[in-house]
């Protein structure tokens, strides 16, 4: 062998072996074969959250009389979370977070609430949103694998009304229908200049996502043009859809996500429920290049990111996302505090209490209720680590202040939806608080709250 030969011999044996890699584009599973098994598995996994959900809450439909949502749907009300047999709200509030916590005494409802789907988590959107899009649009939202779980008396009124602050007077500029690329201008030209316009073109556009795309692993029948900021936003508000958040790992550990109202946008200076990012701009980047593909940017580039311009296209959205006021609350003054010749008793008492005795003032302030921080209430101190549905209930970290203005608009509460009524949250911060609240003060917070 020639010393060239001896040499190429040597370098082949001495190096690693190239080992072909799997083309992404080339599916793992045929698409026809994975929603054969994804469809199969579906009952299982709807029959194993609605089994949490009813072991945990009362889902039943009890509105509260004489209350409406700010378009007229019934506020629900009372205490929806289950206690163990035998305890009370008052022998739980009587024990400290270390007896709570040795006895197990921390009702399930309280715990994190998994997403519908854990283990494959993503955007799920509620039946009303996908059914009029597809009604107006023919663009549809349904994943053959999984359904939205809560019933639809417990969440926002849909389609939720309009407010701008640049035009008060007009009342809902929706005129009572669901904004989407068939109607955004026919709405709004005349009421909006050219560059607010465009942002809300952008805004109920849709775009790729990682289970709304084009690709073989999508997770809609037929190839879908991607998701819409107004799809889970709607009308600028919320529907409740959900989704997991993408940017914690191992999956067990990862929130499902609430979908905050945009409502009042202007006055916030955090943007995500943990992000801290500083501005809208800069969360609607987050969304588009991260956010909406789980934080997989191999995903993203795959599946069709969308990466928008900065200087143009994401300041018209954010333009547009400025304008979106709050619902009116009549018996709010200048100040953001009760008007004592409109409101009633247990209202007034409630704001005594609500800036006093409760605490709520501390982080939820006058005119807007919210400090714009983030405070991590350490409600893991209540209980040990367990797993449900694929979700680790365990620390949650600091969490940013949503704003409580128009509120009663917004179930379900917490950043994971775990609540279902103002009724519930009352219940779990006086427990996370200590605040040591008798049955009459709760019912005073829950009706002042109603009013904001």
């Amino acid at each position: 062998m020639s010393r060239a030969g001896w040499f190429l011999s040597a370098v082949l044996l001495t190096s690693p072996v190239a080992v072909a890699q799997p083309d992404p584009a080339t599916p793992a599973e045929p698409f026809p074969d994975l929603v054969q098994r994804l469809q199969s598995e579906k009952p299982q996994f709807a029959e194993r959250q609605q089994s949490l959900l009813e072991e945990r809450y009362d889902l039943g439909n009890h509105p509260v009389d004489g209350v409406t949502m700010s378009a007229g749907k019934p506020v629900q009300g009372g205490v929806r979370v289950k206690l163990p047999r035998g305890m009370t709200w008052d022998k739980l509030a009587g024990m400290t977070a270390d007896e709570i916590k040795a006895g197990h005494h921390w009702p399930a409802g309280l715990l994190p609430l998994p997403h519908p789907h854990h283990e494959a988590g993503g955007m799920i959107f509620t039946k009303p949103l996908i059914d009029e899009p597809k009604k107006q649009t023919g663009r549809d939202l349904t994943r053959f694998d999984l359904d939205h779980d809560l019933p639809d008396h417990l969440l926002p009124e849909f389609p939720p009304p309009i407010f701008l602050t640049t035009r008060p007077d007009l009342g809902d500029v929706s005129q009572g229908k669901l904004v989407t690329t068939d109607n955004f201008e026919e709405l709004f030209k005349g009421i909006l200049n050219p560059k607010q316009l465009d942002g809300l073109r952008l805004l109920v556009t849709p775009f790729p996502q990682q289970q709304f795309n084009m690709t073989h692993d999508r997770r809609s029948l037929r190839p879908s043009l991607g998701v819409a900021c107004f799809d889970c936003h709607n009308n600028g508000h919320t529907n409740a859809s959900t989704h997991t958040v993408g940017d914690i790992r191992p999956n067990e550990h990862r929130h499902r996500i609430d979908t905050p109202t945009l409502r009042g946008l202007n006055i916030q200076r955090l943007f995500g429920s943990q992000r801290a990012l500083k501005t809208v701009e800069d969360f609607t980047e987050f969304e588009q290049r991260a956010a909406y593909f789980d934080g997989q940017p191999h995903d993203a580039a795959r599946k069709g990111a969308n990466d928008l311009n900065r200087g143009t296209e994401v300041h018209h959205m954010a333009e547009f996302q400025a304008l979106l006021d709050f619902p009116p609350a009549p018996k709010l003054d200048v100040f953001g505090m009760l008007d004592p010749s409109l409101a009633t008793e247990q209202e007034l008492r409630g704001q005594a209490l609500f800036f006093g005795k409760a605490k709520c003032g501390v982080c939820h302030p006058a005119p807007y209720y919210t400090d714009n921080l983030m405070h991590n209430l350490k409600v893991e101190r209540f209980f040990e680590e367990v797993l449900i549905n694929g979700r680790l209930a365990s620390a949650d970290g600091p969490i940013k202040t949503f704003p409580l203005r128009g509120i009663k608009d917004s179930p379900p509460y917490l950043h994971d939806d775990r609540l279902m009524t103002l009724d519930d949250t009352v219940e779990f911060f006086n427990l996370v608080l200590g605040l040591k609240l008798n049955g009459d003060e709760k019912a005073d917070l829950v009706a002042f709250m109603r009013v904001l």
